[in-house]
């Protein structure tokens, strides 16, 4: 079977628009065009369109240019990696599975020949990630890659629309209750991918796969009873629920619709939507993207109750299941609520949480847009995400918050956990969340050195940071004409004593710290805001622990450094992520000691974003821990209080 290139050449006419709902929003979603392989017959009747609409919509992706900085830098870093997998060997079990040669050498770790997950990132997180790569930047050479992996899947895909890298049988044991990794996680990765290059690259190809594997997967789901059903639905399925919904927005097919919200899973949902947090004990990743499902779920209309299930879900998740980086889980799971002591540990704060997080954050935000769910972004975006990922390309597994360990990657070849698909992924989006907008305001979420394009308003808008480094951040005007504007810039729950300037001369900052300052004028070209957002230290203490303290400087954790003492490079980069193994034992854990009237950490003379504290074994420097690379360091250091203290004669 061959696929000729015209279904998918950017030039050609494509029947998928380049819209964002993949991104967040299913309003950005509404109107893209049914595929030209989709006939009539088989959409069926179409389901009620979305009722909700967002009320700060995102960018289409390609209207923010990332600008010098870390993100951009991080990007570049992403794009290296993912270019330099070879095709051939992201495709070698999918070829097996389908009867058809392959000499490539097979990857390993996770995507092995021998590995139930096989598949989940090289037909999956892989597509995804290049298809949001190819919307910020138009790299012709990651569409051209990407595309031509579409199409070598599609002569993989069985006659019945089935689509993998292992054989279906897998289903069938899952059916059965036999033990199987995780099969509809895997098919929902394959069936996003597709859909991701359907929707940001214009894939024709791609949108009949995606079709024809979810056709596949609600025929295997209709031959369930629901008590059969509810069974299954105990085995982690990932975001199918969102992945068939968004299908849906393409297709307009009702059972796609159907299949979705059959993945309702009351066992999470119900206490969710009572706002009890019935969260101990249970798998963290395997439940937000069931979450972010149902935050689709009620973007397509399908009642209120989905929107509790969201809303409470983030409360109860950053109140009382987050450590102060913003991220969650150890050993990938959750404890009763407001415990932490004694759950820090080399496997903390899983990064594929941290990743989902932000999704459902920024739906979210797109349904209220509240400055509180920007800080907390910022703080996932800035201590969980930036810095899990090193100069190769290589993405974390867990942030260990426990001290003594030093941060590992993966492999570029042999590992293909779910978080280096998740990594690929956050790392291509970077751009996606910086500036909102609602008719004729602008929203400033977060302080990234970008270029915002907004033809509709002739406005182009150029911000010039170098934040977190850089304690402010300037906002320059192009404009075709005069206009007036509605201008949101956030202002830190962090930034007391936030500055403003416009056009160089010093105005009254009319906004409180966890708000937005609204500049509601008449912009004309050339037009200059300068925003100064000093940051100052302040401790974050265990809620149920308060000698273990992490130190912060604005939205940044510090970290302390430990030292390389027994770091082995070669386990700086591992197959499998083994971070127990990395504890520095036979050495006292650093403590601090504090004065009752004074901060226990305080500014290195070295100057920048460097600071000292005063250990047992003498002193310790500490800098944000996203620039931690190759040594040991310590968040939470256990600070011994006043009335522990020798008297001083």
């Amino acid at each position: 079977m061959t696929h000729s290139n015209d279904d998918h050449r950017p030039g050609a006419g494509p029947a998928v628009s380049r819209r964002t709902f993949l991104q967040g929003s299913a309003a950005a979603a509404a109107g893209i065009a049914l595929g030209a392989n989709a006939t009539a017959a088989e959409t069926g009747p179409a389901a009620p369109r979305p009722k909700p609409r967002w009320r700060a919509q995102p960018f289409v992706a390609d209207r923010v240019r990332l600008l010098d900085g870390p993100f951009l830098q991080a990007r570049e870093r992403d794009r290296r990696y993912l270019m330099s997998i070879p095709n051939a060997r992201l495709l070698h079990s999918f070829r097996l599975t389908a009867g058809l040669p392959s000499s490539a050498q097979p990857l390993g770790g996770w995507e092995s020949p021998h590995c139930e997950l096989r598949g989940h990132f090289s037909g999956g997180h892989y597509l995804s990630a290049c298809a949001l790569l190819y919307a910020a930047t138009a790299d012709g050479a990651v569409l051209d890659k990407a595309n031509a992996l579409v199409d070598a899947l599609a002569e993989c895909q069985r006659d019945d629309g089935y689509l993998g890298a292992y054989p279906a049988s897998f289903y069938d044991r899952l059916g059965r209750g036999e033990n199987v990794w995780v099969p509809i996680y895997t098919c929902d990765k394959i069936i996003a991918g597709h859909l991701a290059m359907a929707v940001h690259c214009g894939n024709r190809t791609a949108l009949r796969t995606a079709t024809r594997m979810a056709d596949w997967l609600g025929a295997w789901m209709d031959g369930f009873d629901d008590a059969a059903w509810e069974r299954i639905l105990g085995v982690e399925f990932g975001g199918i629920g969102e992945t068939l919904l968004n299908l849906h927005e393409v297709t307009g097919a009702d059972r796609h619709r159907r299949w979705a919200l059959r993945f309702d899973h009351a066992r999470l949902l119900e206490p969710l939507a009572e706002g009890r947090d019935a969260l101990a004990g249970l798998h963290a990743n395997t439940q937000i993207p069931k979450v972010i499902a149902a935050a689709r779920a009620w973007e397509a209309g399908a009642g209120e109750r989905y929107r509790q299930v969201a809303g409470n879900f983030w409360r109860i998740v950053t109140d009382d299941h987050a450590y102060c980086t913003g991220g969650t889980s150890d050993y990938e799971h959750w404890a009763e609520p407001g415990r932490f002591a004694g759950r820090l540990s080399g496997h903390s704060h899983e990064s594929c949480c941290s990743h989902n997080m932000l999704r459902l954050t920024r739906h979210l935000y797109g349904w209220e847009p509240d400055a509180a769910l920007m800080d907390y972004y910022e703080r996932v975006l800035f201590n969980a995400r930036l810095g899990t990922q090193d100069d190769a390309g290589m993405m974390m597994y867990f942030v260990p918050m426990d001290a003594g360990y030093w941060k590992t990657y993966n492999t570029p070849f042999d590992s293909f956990w779910c978080c280096t698909g998740t990594g690929v992924e956050e790392f291509a989006r970077s751009n996606d969340t910086i500036y909102f907008h609602d008719g004729d305001s602008l929203f400033v979420n977060l302080f990234i050195a970008s270029e915002l394009s907004w033809p509709e308003q002739g406005l182009r808008l150029r911000q010039t940071t170098r934040f977190p480094d850089e304690e402010g951040t300037t906002l320059a005007f192009d404009l075709e004409r005069p206009r007036q504007l509605e201008m949101r810039i956030r202002i830190p729950d962090w930034a007391a004593g936030a500055t403003l300037k416009i056009n160089g001369q010093a105005q009254a900052l009319q906004a409180a710290p966890g708000s937005y300052l609204v500049l509601d004028r008449r912009f004309e070209d050339g037009d200059r805001i300068e925003l100064g957002l000093p940051m100052a230290l302040h401790a974050a203490p265990l809620p149920d622990e308060p000698s273990l303290q992490a130190m912060m400087y604005g939205p940044l954790v510090l970290a302390a450094r430990l030292g390389r003492e027994g770091i082995d490079p070669d386990r700086v980069r591992v197959s499998d992520p083994r971070p127990s193994f990395n504890r520095l034992t036979g050495t006292q854990l650093p403590s601090v000691f504090f004065e009752p009237d004074e901060s226990w950490v305080r500014r290195s003379g070295e100057g920048g974003q460097v600071f000292e504290a005063t250990g047992i074994d003498g002193p310790l420097q500490l800098i944000p821990l996203h620039r931690i690379r190759d040594e040991r360091y310590a968040v939470y250091c256990r600070a011994r209080p006043a009335w522990e203290r020798k008297p001083q004669f």
